[in-house]
């Protein structure tokens, strides 16, 4: 199986997960759990989990970086190519972020260009199981050249949009893109204390 190595200064490697819910931990069944993918493109599309199961499957092994600098180090990904799922739905050419939404009012943006990597995946397996439930049941995001907080929990919507908007930690201060060996945390290195606003409602 390939393993993808990403340099991650500044981090260190834990044997377990820290698990963060930071609006809590949805229930979802996956029979009534559905992905959208919209916003400016030509053609929405919904996803049921089976369609991402029957999809062509990504395999490989990658290490997971939190921003908060720990690590866990080779964890098996699998999932169908996120690449393949927003060129379904045609984005238009002025198309340069992707926001990924979920079923607890989480969302965080990531650029189109790490979206459209050829190894970032809808994961909807890790260590040859499906995902837990902490973990973000039924799929979440796996992009591995970015932190841990853009590989959104509990996945259900997929925007595609013309220009940048601020997620739920990035109205905090954490780094736009999130890029892992820049080191990329915080803009402009700092931290905002302030309290979320209606930004949540979906």
């Amino acid at each position: 199986m390939e393993k993808i190595e990403i340099k991650n200064p500044g981090q260190v490697y834990a044997r377990n997960f820290i698990i963060y819910e930071a609006l809590g931990e949805p229930v979802i069944k996956k029979d009534d759990w559905d992905l959208k993918v919209y916003g400016h493109v030509k053609k929405e599309m919904i996803y049921k989990f089976n369609d991402l199961e029957s999809m062509p499957q990504e395999n490989y092994i990658a290490d997971f970086n939190c921003v908060t600098k720990w690590s866990i180090r080779d964890v098996k990904w699998q999932g169908p190519s996120l690449k393949r799922i927003i060129e379904a739905s045609m984005p238009d050419d002025e198309c340069t972020w992707v926001m990924f939404e979920c079923a607890d009012g989480y969302d965080t943006p990531v650029p189109l260009e790490d979206a459209l990597d050829e190894k970032s995946i809808i994961a909807i397996k890790m260590n040859d199981e499906y995902l837990s439930v902490e973990q973000g049941f039924p799929a979440r995001p796996f992009i591995p050249s970015l932190y841990g907080w853009k590989s959104a929990k509990w996945l259900t919507g997929i925007r595609l949009m013309h220009d940048y908007e601020d997620g739920y930690w990035e109205m905090y201060g954490y780094h736009e893109r999130g890029k892992i060996e820049n080191e990329e945390r915080f803009k402009g290195f700092s931290w905002k204390f302030f309290k979320r606003s209606s930004k949540l409602k979906k």
